[in-house]
């Protein structure tokens, strides 16, 4: 994987003759690592990529099916997430998170995702987690159908707490330019569809940290008929592949991925200013984990609806005409979709969007 070394600056000193591994920082461990997640990079890859992987750069070239590609490009983390992960020594679907987050992003531009670099921090490189981590990242990349093209891992002695390390990601993608979807089309009477969530995703856990650290789950406790850090370890749903396969049915208005600041502020940033997204909270069924956090930490409704996705990973806004032939093809794809709303006319007043 493109620049996946530790760099190899050595230290000395006129007096005694030191090591970079003695300086906190083992080479041989990384090179390791990188043959380790090499076949993972392998099984993501696609005809355009031109270039195998340890180069200095990744070369992928613009398929000639578009006529006028436009790149779009997102980045994001797994947030504090990986507080829980380290604490379980879970390590398994942190990658998928890490992909979902920057794809999903992408996505609602109608951008199909090309390609994927990583970017793993850590103190002191622990090849085995290292690895289990990137195969992660691989089979989110599976699931959005892009490459894992390049990533760098950087040991850093002193940075980070032994045990623990930072993720950062980055997509990069392609839409036609006469196909971007930026919600100019959306007018009052279009309908709202919500793609259910598999659970709180990678957003609001130090929300979810601070209400089970102050009344000390348990997190392998039963959680409806499973452990409780299952439901809050559950990985980041990916809509690439049923969104996609939907924009080439219909034509869809606009996107929303619901991440941080929930419904009530990712739905907004899609709409034109004179309208207005009216939704109805007893459309959708809201996760247990929802109902379990706002009970135990004492939550208002207000601040679970800005915080988490309450169960609403992706909204789409279409003509009201083509809902139901949208939501049949969704579920035909296997995801869990409900009308949750309209768009109406916006007065001065009014507030971009309201949850009745």
């Amino acid at each position: 994987m493109n620049d996946h070394y530790p760099d190899r600056t050595h230290t000395t000193d006129s007096i005694t003759s030191l090591s970079y591994r003695e300086a906190g920082v083992d080479i041989d461990a990384g090179d390791r690592f990188v043959q380790n997640i090499k076949p993972f990079a392998r099984r993501t890859l696609r005809p355009e990529v031109l270039t195998g992987i340890g180069g200095f750069g990744a070369l992928f070239e613009i398929s000639k099916n578009y006529r006028n590609p436009v790149l779009v490009s997102g980045t994001d983390g797994v947030g504090t997430k990986l507080k829980l992960a380290f604490q379980l020594n879970r390590h398994e679907s942190i990658g998928v998170d890490l992909v979902a987050m920057s794809v999903n992003d992408i996505l609602v531009l109608g951008a199909e995702p090309l390609f994927f670099l990583d970017y793993f921090a850590c103190g002191k490189l622990d090849v085995d987690v290292a690895t289990v981590v990137v195969s992660g990242i691989a089979a989110g990349c599976e699931q959005a159908g892009c490459a894992l093209i390049g990533g760098e891992t950087a040991e850093m002695p002193g940075m980070y707490p032994f045990g623990e390390y930072d993720l950062a990601g980055f997509a990069v993608g392609v839409v036609e330019k006469t196909q971007i979807i930026d919600g100019a089309k959306i007018a009052p009477g279009d309908a709202i569809i919500g793609l259910a969530s598999s659970g709180a995703h990678s957003n609001g856990y130090s929300l979810i940290r601070s209400i089970i650290g102050s009344h000390s789950v348990d997190l392998d406790q039963d959680f409806h008929g499973k452990p409780l850090s299952d439901a809050l370890m559950a990985p980041t749903r990916i809509y690439v592949k049923p969104l996609l396969d939907l924009l080439k049915q219909l034509p869809v208005k606009g996107m929303a991925h619901i991440t941080g600041g929930g419904l009530i502020e990712n739905l907004p940033r899609i709409l034109p200013a004179y309208t207005r997204a009216v939704l109805h909270k007893d459309a959708w069924i809201m996760p247990p984990l929802f109902s379990w956090l706002q009970q135990l930490g004492n939550v208002s409704d207000a601040e679970m609806l800005r915080v988490f996705n309450c169960g609403i990973g992706m909204a789409i806004v279409i003509s009201a005409d083509q809902a139901d032939a949208a939501m049949q093809h969704l579920h035909a794809s296997g995801e869990t979709v409900w009308r949750i709303g309209k768009i109406t006319e916006r007065a001065a007043d009014q507030s971009a969007i309201a949850i009745k």
